[in-house]
């Protein structure tokens, strides 16, 4: 299992952010909690392919990542609050994502949607049906996971596709949700830093 280091607390502590901070903030997290997920996935063997199909897996679990962070402002936020943090992390994690996409990829032509456009509309069109999941304290459900690792099967060869389903729901979304979870709860932190321990060089007489 890879571990990443993710930072997840603010510089200057002692008040509360904006939903427009955090969402800045867990945008670039979960960007970098995706790109894991693959990585990892590559790591167990199975074929995922720098181009299309590589960017295509990472919108799926961004998709999800973005659910996961909702329900997570649900329990955290208040209604305004919630719907203004995951406007702004929707929109940020497509930035992200265009960005790399355009670099790796290319720019779609003229008349095609962007990247970030594909982004945006895969979200929308997933939001109901993730909206139909269970989430608790424990995270997101098995119907919840189990929607992610069918939506994975579609993108893989054959030869992986019959055992991508237990690998996303019984490693991959796991170590990912609890991420998630250890970065929300230091983003929205407003506990102040712990003092870095100073250096003192000593020499022996």
């Amino acid at each position: 299992m890879a571990n990443i280091r993710i930072k997840s607390q603010w510089f200057q502590a002692g008040s509360a952010k904006t939903p427009q901070q955090t969402a800045s903030a867990m945008a670039f997290i979960a960007w970098r909690v995706a790109q894991n997920t693959l990585k990892q996935m590559r790591s167990a063997h199975f074929d995922i392919e720098i181009g299309p199909q590589y960017f295509a897996f990472t919108r799926e679990v961004l998709v999800f990542l973005t659910q996961v962070l909702d329900r997570m402002a649900f329990e955290r936020m208040g209604p305004e609050g919630r719907a203004e943090f995951i406007t702004a992390l929707v929109v940020r994690v497509g930035e992200v994502l265009q960005e790399n996409e355009d670099t790796l990829l290319g720019v779609p032509p003229s008349g095609q949607p962007s990247h970030f456009d594909e982004f945006i509309d895969l979200f929308n069109e997933l939001a109901d049906h993730y909206a139909e999941f269970g989430y608790d304290a424990a995270g997101p459900d098995f119907a919840f996971v189990r929607y992610l690792g069918h939506r994975i099967e579609a993108l893989m060869p054959q030869k992986d596709q019959r055992w991508v389903v237990d690998q996303i729901m019984a490693a991959e979304v796991p170590q990912a949700v609890e991420m998630l979870q250890r970065a929300m709860l230091g983003v929205l932190s407003t506990e102040p830093r712990a003092p870095r321990k100073s250096r003192i060089a000593t020499t022996a007489d």
